[in-house]
């Protein structure tokens, strides 16, 4: 049997994608592909719960779940802007682009990590901290290649891109193809 690789996320409109492209071009430029694997802005979302690999049944169970954490919160609008790193600027693993999001964003994330511990997955352990991944810096870089990137993430300022409004949640599948990897929504679920 072939297992899905799934997660959860929220849709970020192509205009603020194309925005968060065009104020980290310099970014780019400066560190390059050898130090980062950029994230392409069409698979740039903002994921509420990574789950990992699935049986391709359970993915009914999952909608229904869903479907139901999605009832119990109204439509919400979140700032997207500013750029940071994990776990810091010294050692930068993943470059972010932050959001300001308002309480209903955290209380609609923990329904939905409660619901998918409920149906047997494994529960997150890290806070949940909203962002869009801009990229992952390659394993192993060197000292320098740490300052470099920390320096250019220093040079580099991201303003309010705009907003964003959350109407629906997604069940993605996540395929790994040697491209990158390639996202299909198995599912969506409307805010109340």
């Amino acid at each position: 049997m072939t297992l899905l690789r799934v997660f959860i996320a929220v849709e970020i409109p192509l205009s603020i994608r194309q925005a968060i492209q065009d104020q980290t071009e310099s970014l780019r430029a400066a560190l390059g592909r050898g130090l980062v694997r950029w994230v392409p802005i069409e698979n740039m979302h903002l994921t509420l719960k990574f789950i990992g690999d699935i049986s391709p049944a359970n993915v009914d169970l999952i909608a229904q779940m869903l479907t139901a954490e999605a009832q119990t919160c109204a439509p919400f609008s979140m700032q997207i802007g500013g750029l940071g790193s994990f776990p810091n600027p010294r050692r930068a693993r993943v470059l972010w682009i932050g959001m300001h999001a308002p309480a209903a964003l955290s209380s609609l994330q923990r329904g939905i990590e409660a619901g998918v511990t409920r149906l047997g997955y494994e529960a997150e352990t890290r806070p949940f901290l909203p962002h869009l991944t801009l990229g992952r810096v390659r394993q192993q870089v060197s000292a320098s290649d740490q300052q470099k990137i920390r320096a250019a993430l220093e040079q580099t300022s991201v303003g309010v891109l705009g907003s964003a409004e959350v109407t629906a949640v997604h069940l993605f599948k996540s395929d790994l193809k040697s491209s990158g990897a390639e996202y299909t929504c198995l599912f969506s679920a409307p805010l109340k």
